[in-house]
């Protein structure tokens, strides 16, 4: 049977973490040129490991910024055919030595066992997707706001982190600001 002619499931409808919170030392690294490198060797590994399906593969997060401090984890984004239908995906990621750390409604989430990159994946035209394309190739392309960026995180990483995905969540706002000025002077 192939992709298309699959009912849909209902997705999951509570976040799972696995292995619940991570307390982790979280510190800024300078560009490193290796990371687009990694990125590439990932990116093989995962259409290798996902061969029989369509999907589209990314490199995102400030890893993929020349010129950005980042935490030294490379992030990816993969777009599946349907986010429900994991069969198709997640056992040929961690086939290729990924480990699941978070299933969530319209996400999940793999790692490598070493936590130095983390794999995204969602179903192809989640509005996720896009959104981190545009903020990597703004900062990509507008110094200003990647030195902003740079600069908040910064901020957050002197204080104590009881869980990594806090870290996140506090640069959301100036996320969201960078976004909109993107979209305001972009080609979106």
């Amino acid at each position: 049977m192939t992709n298309s002619s699959k009912p849909r499931r209902p997705d999951v409808t509570a976040v799972e973490l696995i292995g619940g919170p991570e307390v982790l030392q979280l510190n800024l690294h300078s560009y490193d040129p290796r990371w687009a490198q990694d990125y590439l060797e990932h990116r093989r590994r995962i259409l290798d490991a996902l061969a029989a399906i369509n999907v589209d593969v990314e490199h995102i997060g400030s890893t993929s910024v020349p010129g950005l401090a980042a935490k030294p984890i490379v992030d990816i984004v993969v777009a599946v055919p349907d986010i429900t239908a994991e069969e198709d995906y997640l056992d040929g990621l961690l086939a290729a030595g990924y480990e699941l750390r978070v299933r969530e409604p319209g996400h999940r989430l793999v790692r490598t066992p070493t936590r130095d990159v983390h794999v995204h994946v969602y179903e192809r035209g989640d509005a996720a997707v896009q959104e981190y394309l545009l903020l990597r190739d703004h900062l990509r392309t507008n110094a200003d706001d990647r030195a902003l960026y740079e600069g908040v995180k910064r901020a957050l990483l002197s204080r104590r982190w009881d869980d990594m995905n806090d870290y996140s969540d506090a640069k959301n706002d100036v996320i969201l600001a960078i976004k909109t000025r993107a979209r305001a002077t972009g080609p979106w």
